[in-house]
């Protein structure tokens, strides 16, 4: 079985569980990516000798893109981008350079995943597997999650066989979630709670959603056209995650309740950045609900005939946040690891 994943920003590819068990029964794998050898040489360990191939491809070059997949059995989506990315360019006026965007979220989230899709269609690819996100509806007040519902939807016009995975705000060691807030405290004495914090978000462990994809890999057949819900046990408040993270690196920021409006206006200076900490998209993302659309209960009453899978389904067990999240966040504490240790020093 061969198996690319094309990648643009993927989080999900980075902990690889799913790409470390295909590097280690048999399946070759197909990984593409835009950057130069510094940006995937840390997934080359995951695989037995040559069962992965690293492919250079552009997502503004078709034919490039489907010399990735031209083989394949089953194809992963993981191309997303959570800010639009911006470049300089020279203009004739004063001040004579300007920011423009070079890659929006209708061609992250809509356009390339509808040309995975038509390429998959078009070179009888036996699978597609297209990674969304549980906070994808045409009614948000976030572009990128109003496009990762219209990306859905491209994606199931070219390929309407497609299996639609939609996890929840996922966490794990390079997060934009709980290191959130542990690098706000780093550079800011106060960390804006967006309209007091109060939106919800049910996180899930980026490892459980990676095993979760990697048993769709293994019958792929069996969610032909079907959706996945990924999310964690639990759900919080912005203000809880907060509270829980400043407990575990021992940063003390003044938290402030700021109206989403005004949030913005940092927002719209910070979204210059290289790799922005908040942009005014993210603002309106985290002023909703970050929530799967049916509770436990109402997932697991469903009838057989067309219900929507969850990870329990594949015989994955979702992951409490507080397993996983002194892995990474202790390295925030002033002092390091065992500065609370009696007698260490």
């Amino acid at each position: 079985m061969t198996v690319p994943f094309p990648l643009l920003d993927a989080f999900v590819s980075n902990p690889t569980e799913s790409l470390q068990i295909e590097g280690t029964n048999g399946v070759m794998t197909y990984i593409g990516n835009r950057g130069d050898e510094f940006s995937h040489r840390h997934l080359r360990p995951n695989f037995e000798l040559g069962r992965a191939r690293f492919a250079f491809y552009s997502s503004r070059d078709k034919q490039s893109m489907a010399d990735l997949i031209a083989d394949a059995d089953v194809v992963v989506n993981l191309v997303g981008k959570y800010y639009e990315t911006r470049a300089l360019e020279d203009i004739p006026k004063f001040p004579f350079f300007n920011y423009k965007v070079n890659t929006t979220f209708v061609e992250a989230n809509v356009d390339v995943p509808r040309t995975i899709a038509e390429l998959c269609t078009e070179m009888q690819v036996d699978n597609l597997i297209h990674v969304s996100s549980a906070a994808a509806n045409p009614d948000s007040a976030s572009e990128w999650a109003r496009t990762k519902y219209e990306g859905e939807k491209a994606v199931l016009e070219a390929y309407p066989w497609a299996t639609v995975v939609r996890p929840t705000q996922m966490f794990g060691h390079e997060d934009k979630l709980l290191n959130w807030f542990a690098r706000m405290a780093e550079r800011y004495p106060i960390v804006p709670l967006v309209d007091g914090g109060h939106a919800l978000t049910q996180p899930v462990w980026v490892d459980d959603v990676a095993r979760t994809i990697n048993r769709i890999i293994d019958a792929p057949e069996m969610f032909e056209g079907r959706r996945v819900d990924c999310f964690g046990p639990q759900d919080y408040t912005y203000a809880e995650l907060a509270r829980f993270v400043y407990d575990i690196t021992g940063q003390e920021p003044t938290l402030s309740d700021i109206p989403a409006e005004v949030v913005k206006y940092g927002a719209n200076i910070l979204k210059f950045e290289g790799n922005p900490i908040m942009t005014p998209d993210l603002v309106d993302l985290w002023s909703e609900d970050y929530l799967p659309d049916m509770t436990s209960e109402e997932y697991a009453a469903q009838k057989t005939k067309d219900k929507v899978f969850t990870m329990k389904d594949l015989g994955v067990e979702s992951t409490p946040i507080e397993k996983v999240a002194f892995r990474y966040l202790y390295r925030f504490r002033k002092g390091g690891h065992f500065i609370l240790a009696q007698g260490y020093h």
